[in-house]
């Protein structure tokens, strides 16, 4: 069992005593438990526990995820029952017929599933906000937007209720919440974790992966869910690495607390001999703005998910998540064809921009965890913070290159993130940049625990 496992649970051995641990937990935080979980499996983890348990006893092991506590996102299909996806449109959805393929392998790898963690509608917003389901706040302020679209994954894993949450990522959906929770999060490179049997924001864009506390789980979960033998992560040595910090258009609008924050983390980069030099990307960071200028990617292809719902339930939305939706029916095919023929220019292009680096860096997201409230009262404010939120991370979506958020712990007041992107493809390596910047950017224990 992984020794983060092991912490998030205050020390325990026994992998049905941190179930028991997890699940009373869950129960003590009353509602804002209810806000992060839309289902939990009491019986079924424990069962799971029981089993590995019994497994460890014997001297077996499934793997590095064996015992492992986990979430799922409400958009991953569980046998048996409706895929809701965070709306109370698709809850009298019929039931899936069977798991989604990363639940199958979480569950052959031993993770015990403990729950079904909220989102926003339809995974259509980077805040995290819901109005049916509610919205958990932040584990460093409740006042505060958990990040979205995995709000209750962040949620989750922050509190140490899991081990590792499931989320995915279209725009920046595991990234942000981990941002505002200080967690680690990783988006993988498309197509290397199957995104079947998840319901789709964008078909051209979505990934799936996790959301834990430490790089070293991160790449055990990726290792499972993309269907890999597991192996061991090598840190690749500080000095000498090769980070481009991409300065300009991801560097705007910087709050108080994240800008010092981004500098401090840098600053000891540098001092531990990473060659650490401003790049200028700006030709390749704001094309997906510029080709997207019309209408995105994501709106288009929401649009047709959701054409059969857009008119005949129209008052059953979020109806923030429904302006999105709709303005992806005023793209004309035309447009979303170029948009896809020079989106793949784009890719060689940053492929080309970024292949000198080790890793490139930015925010991961501008400013801390904003608060709910004023959120949900003000539809423009909602709509320029969610855009804001989402610049940065979703830059790499439409790119597809592989980029993580790694918590910066040292001293400020509210958790930040510091994106490192890697080469399309090139997630091994990525990980191994990610095991070296770890410890320079969250010195501290780290000391979270049920």
């Amino acid at each position: 069992m992984p020794a983060e496992g092991k912490r998030s649970m205050g020390g325990r051995t026994s992998v049905t005593d941190r179930v028991e641990a997890a699940l009373a937990a869950i129960e003590a935080a009353g509602p804002e438990a209810q806000r992060t979980f839309t289902k939990l499996y009491p019986d079924e983890a424990r069962a799971a526990a029981a089993a590995a348990d019994q497994r460890r006893a014997f001297g077996h092991t499934l793997g590095p995820l064996d015992g492992v506590i986990v979430s799922i996102k409400d958009l991953l299909d569980v046998r048996g029952e409706p895929t809701a996806a965070g709306s109370i449109i698709s809850r009298a959805a019929p039931p899936a017929a069977e798991d989604a393929p990363v639940v199958q392998r979480l569950r052959a790898a031993g993770a015990v599933i403990i729950g079904r963690t909220t989102m926003s509608e339809y995974a259509y917003s980077g805040l995290g906000l819901n109005p049916h389901t509610g919205t958990p706040g932040c584990v460093a302020d409740p006042t505060r937007a958990p990040g979205g679209s995995s709000s209750g994954a962040g949620v989750s894993a922050g509190h140490g209720w899991v081990d590792v949450a499931i989320g995915s990522d279209t725009g920046g959906s595991i990234r942000i919440p981990s941002a505002f929770n200080g967690l680690v999060g990783y988006k993988p490179s498309q197509g290397r974790v199957p995104t079947e049997g998840a319901f789709p924001l964008s078909f051209s864009l979505d990934t799936i992966g996790p959301l834990t506390r430490s790089v070293a789980l991160a790449h055990a979960t990726d290792a499972v869910l993309a269907g890999l033998a597991p192996s061991r992560l090598e840190a690749l040595p500080v000095a000498g690495l090769r980070i481009g910090v991409m300065r300009g258009f991801l560097f705007a609008e910087l709050d108080d607390v994240v800008g010092p924050a981004i500098e401090a983390g840098l600053a000891r980069l540098a001092a531990a001999g990473a060659r650490v030099v401003d790049v200028d990307l700006e030709a390749v960071t704001t094309l997906p703005g510029q080709i997207q200028s019309n209408g995105t990617i994501a709106a288009a292809e929401a649009a047709y998910i959701h054409r059969d719902t857009l008119d005949t339930r129209a008052s059953d939305f979020d109806a923030r998540v429904l302006a999105r939706i709709r303005r992806g029916t005023e793209i004309p095919a035309s447009v979303y064809v170029g948009m896809q023929r020079r989106r793949e220019e784009a890719k060689r292009l940053a492929d080309a921009a970024v292949a000198d680096f080790d890793a490139v860096v930015a925010p991961t997201v501008p400013m801390v965890a904003p608060p709910i409230a004023p959120l949900e009262a003000d539809v423009d404010l909602f709509n320029r913070v969610n855009l804001l939120a989402l610049r940065n991370p979703s830059t790499f979506n439409f790119l597809d290159l592989p980029a993580a958020s790694l918590p910066i712990e040292l001293g400020q007041p509210l958790p930040v993130g510091l994106m490192v992107v890697g080469r399309r493809g090139r997630d091994a390596d990525l990980f191994r940049v990610l095991a070296a910047l770890e410890p320079l950017l969250a010195p501290a224990p780290r000391t979270k625990v049920v």
